[in-house]
């Protein structure tokens, strides 16, 4: 019984103050972006966003103290941290997979995987520790996301305007 409960204590490399703030960047950061989904009411939101960003954060925080641990040696242990980053933008993408569909004759639901792909990404810079790159995707993600659907919306009103006839010419 002993061993179980020292086995809950296992301390970490990282101390777990870094650790619980690493991840809490990762909810935050991904927040702002789902947020921006939810509020034009796209199926993969807010908490989607933040999942997806957590779960890349703790495999990143875990794979860093994978390559720490003491239960893996040199031997039997094979370091490749790319193989981390794979792993999670493969995983990521099959759930952005999920959210894109083919209606109407329309493409829809890209832009909200393309979210879930870029909040992945910012979970591995957050858990990884790359705070700053973390902050700058995600202030990044705002202004595609934000300024870019205001200039969609008005190329889309000049197009149409463009599109019917003008009737001051007498057409």
């Amino acid at each position: 019984m002993q061993e179980i409960l020292d086995d809950i204590g296992h301390s970490t490399w990282l101390p777990f103050g870094v650790i619980a703030a690493r991840l809490m960047l990762a909810a935050v950061l991904a927040a702002i972006v789902g947020f921006e989904r939810e509020w034009r009411n796209h199926p993969a939101g807010l908490r989607t966003h933040i999942l997806v960003s957590l779960a890349a954060a703790t495999f990143a925080v875990l794979g860093i103290e994978i390559v720490h641990s003491t239960q893996f040696d040199e031997n039997s242990a094979r370091l490749d941290p790319i193989r981390l980053i794979e792993a999670v933008t493969a995983g990521v993408a099959f759930l952005a997979a999920g959210t894109i569909i083919f209606a109407r004759g329309k493409v829809q639901g890209l832009t909200t995987g393309a979210g879930m792909w870029l909040a992945g990404s910012i979970g591995l810079s957050s858990g990884l520790g790359f705070w700053q790159i973390a902050a700058f995707v995600t202030l990044l993600a705002v202004v595609v996301l934000g300024l870019m659907h205001q200039l969609e919306k008005l190329l889309a009103r000049r197009n149409g305007a463009e599109a019917r006839p003008n009737e001051s010419r007498g057409r």
